[in-house]
């Protein structure tokens, strides 16, 4: 049995750590939650006199501290006083040295978003006309790197704690309270409660690094320590470390003093208390999620973090008891068809809360339909249901293997579950036959012990089964123990019964096909479960899809109302290595006759993107004038412009720009706006 399971263990461990490496790969670095909407000068844009400081205004609040904010001239060098303050709502702004050079200018900014994410970004403006910069803006983005792997990492495992914990405990409390006297059920709730111990604890060392410079140096710096403790995020790690504490106690009672107990009432008393406890501990747990992260924001956040509790909490008793029956269906001697029938409608129950949280999450972070499709977030979302509904597929196909288990005959219901008993009989007279051959080695002669352990092993046979008495491989230990006196030769032999009878109840259970047909669909749970698991963590650390299209509208309208240009964001993707990006193009002030041309080309970041070629043409398919091509100048890394960009006649333009990012990776993508 050990031989079968230890290929399918390592498969689907295999399987885990695929999925968290292609998912935390391509998650890294993590997206921001937080956008810039406006900045004042703005990004692009030539001022006349130098102004006395740089304001920037973000979608949601944000952590900023001095030196979150930087302004470098052309030349590279700061030119800030390097003190923020705030100057309104989501608006912080930092003042500027007086007697400021003309030409391009870059500002860069690193803060932390209010649900926890780090968020950073550069543009430029010039003042006087633009110029050549010697700024580079870095490709290292807040949360990106090793230390941004490491910290993303932690997250997947503190996940995977918290449901091997609250499912693994839930599962043996409310469906099976004899699995509590299984040490393989034991070890894997206990792990649990370790994952979730660890990952904490990496979480609070790596976060000062992760949201800062992400040097893996500064993970061990306690004076980063110290200001993680003074955040939001700090105190909710603090919060679940105490709550695993009381955690552990739990684990404690629920593994020891409860197991122990023999008297009904008594353990019934001890079973609700125990519910109540543990109800307590686990929706503590998941608070501290709720409190830190996506529900702490946005809309109705007073209705968003208890319904995200709930979520959690419904995720961890169905996959976590999904684990543990797995667990009790390859490693326990046998378990009841009613407890999994139990398991099966908790389940459902289960599943019915997870869909009804999950539909006003959805609703509440995507706020469209085209945020579906148009987003990163709701088509992580799109994966993550098609796999939600996979896995209800094949719980259906285990709640078959379930009801054939509940019908079968009552004859051979009693065998399985009388399995360990008999086990535990034949154990245990084979340690009495050990110890009296001991005894009687001692203290009489070599024919005395001999009739001892005989007698004995009479005994221990009377006390199996027929099918015992038949097998061949236990006639031979039993024979050879009634000629021998020896105590350690008894106990070699009680050991060997021991393995025997292990090894053939486990043939009996691969025998039962019910049992292997509900064990492999199970399994297939499991599998499905961890890639389901992977993608709500990368899903967690995602831009939501309201935040991405409130940002781009306010942007827009900003850019509109400041200048009266005609801005276009227009996505594109080379499909070469790292070909992904963001072209916008500015036009001012876009009416008929001339007009003065932007192109800012940006990684999905916001960062610059060095590129070496743009080029940009506009089409009126209505007059079937075009296309008229434009090629830009380029001023500074990501920058490009055009001056005296004709447009003869208004309408609906369609403008095309071509993206080179190599040598050999080229896309042209377009967009309509109207222009006049």
């Amino acid at each position: 049995m050990s031989q079968t399971i230890a290929p399918r263990v390592r498969t689907l461990l295999l399987l885990l750590l695929a999925v968290i490496g292609a998912l935390l790969a391509g998650s890294a670095p993590v997206s921001a939650h937080a956008a810039l909407t406006a900045s004042d000068p703005q990004q692009g844009s030539v001022v006349k006199e130098a102004p006395a400081q740089v304001s920037l205004t973000f979608s949601e609040g944000v952590a900023m501290s001095d030196g979150s904010v930087r302004v470098l001239d052309p030349k590279g060098k700061r030119v800030d006083t390097g003190k923020t303050s705030e100057q309104g709502t989501n608006t912080y702004s930092v003042k500027l040295h007086s007697g400021l050079p003309d030409g391009t200018f870059t500002v860069t900014y690193q803060v932390v978003s209010a649900d926890s994410h780090p968020v950073s970004g550069a543009f430029t403006f010039s003042i006087g006309a633009p110029s050549t910069t010697s700024v580079s803006v870095s490709d290292q983005e807040a949360g990106g790197g090793v230390v941004g792997w490491l910290y993303g990492f932690a997250r997947y495992l503190s996940y995977a704690g918290f449901i091997l914990l609250v499912g693994g405990a839930a599962f043996v409390l409310a469906c099976w309270q004899r699995g509590t006297g299984e040490r393989s059920v034991q070890r894997l709730v206990v792990s649990g409660w370790l994952a979730l111990t660890g990952a904490t604890l990496a979480m609070l060392l790596l976060r000062g690094s992760y949201t800062g410079s992400g040097k893996v140096g500064d993970i061990f710096d306690l004076a980063l320590l110290s200001d993680v403790l003074q955040t939001k995020t700090g105190a909710a790690l603090v919060s679940r470390l105490l709550l695993l504490a009381a955690g552990a106690l739990f684990i404690a009672v629920l593994f020891g003093a409860y197991e122990k107990r023999e008297d009904d009432e008594e353990k019934g008393d001890l079973t609700f208390g125990l519910a109540i406890g543990g109800f307590v501990v686990a929706a503590g747990l998941a608070a501290t999620w709720a409190m830190a992260e996506h529900a702490s924001t946005g809309i109705q956040t007073g209705i968003s973090m208890p319904v995200d509790v709930l979520h959690l909490l419904a995720v961890a008793v169905w996959l976590g008891g999904l684990s543990t029956l797995l667990v009790a269906l390859y490693r326990a001697p046998s378990i009841e068809a009613s407890a999994v029938r139990r398991f099966s409608r908790i389940a459902f129950g289960s599943v019915a809360v997870l869909a009804a949280t999950g539909i006003y999450q959805s609703w509440r972070q995507l706020g469209s339909w085209s945020a579906f499709t148009g987003t990163s977030y709701g088509q992580l979302l799109l994966v993550k249901i098609g796999l939600v509904v996979v896995l209800v597929g094949i719980a259906w196909i285990s709640r078959r293997w379930t009801a054939q288990l509940s019908q079968a005959p009552a004859a051979k219901a009693v065998k399985t579950s009388a399995a360990t008993p008999v086990k535990a009989t034949a154990k245990t007279s084979s340690k009495a036959s050990a110890k009296a051959s001991a005894k009687a080695s001692a203290k009489t002669s070599a024919a005395s012990s001999a009739k001892a352990s005989a007698t004995t092993s009479a005994a221990t046979s009377e006390a199996t089964s027929e099918e015992d008495r038949e097998s061949e491989d236990e006639k031979e230990p039993a024979a050879a123990s009634a000629g021998v006196g020896d105590g350690k030769r008894a106990t070699q032999l009680a050991r060997q019964r021991a393995a025997v009878a292990t090894a053939r109840d486990k043939r009996q259970r691969d025998a039962d096909p019910l049992r292997s047909g509900l064990r492999r669909s199970v399994l297939a749970e499991a599998g499905v479960a961890v890639v389901l698991l992977a993608v709500t963590t990368v899903l967690t650390s995602t831009e939501p899809g309201r935040t991405v299209e409130e940002a781009e509208a306010a942007t827009a309208a900003s850019s509109q109302e400041a200048t009266g240009a005609l801005a276009v964001d227009i996505p594109f993707d080379t499909g070469g290595k790292d070909g992904k990006g963001l072209a916008r193009v500015e036009i001012d002030p876009a009416r008929v006759g001339g007009n003065d041309m932007h192109v800012y080309v940006q990684r999905p970041n916001g960062k610059a993107f060095d590129i070496p070629e743009v080029k940009v043409s506009f089409t009126l398919k209505a007059k079937d004038i075009g296309p008229l091509p434009v090629v830009p100048d380029r001023i500074a890394t990501g920058h490009w412009t055009a001056s005296g960009v004709q447009i003869p006649m208004a309408g609906n333009w369609a403008i095309a720009v071509t993206v080179r990012t190599s040598d050999i990776d080229q896309v042209t993508v377009d967009k309509n706006a109207q222009i006049g």
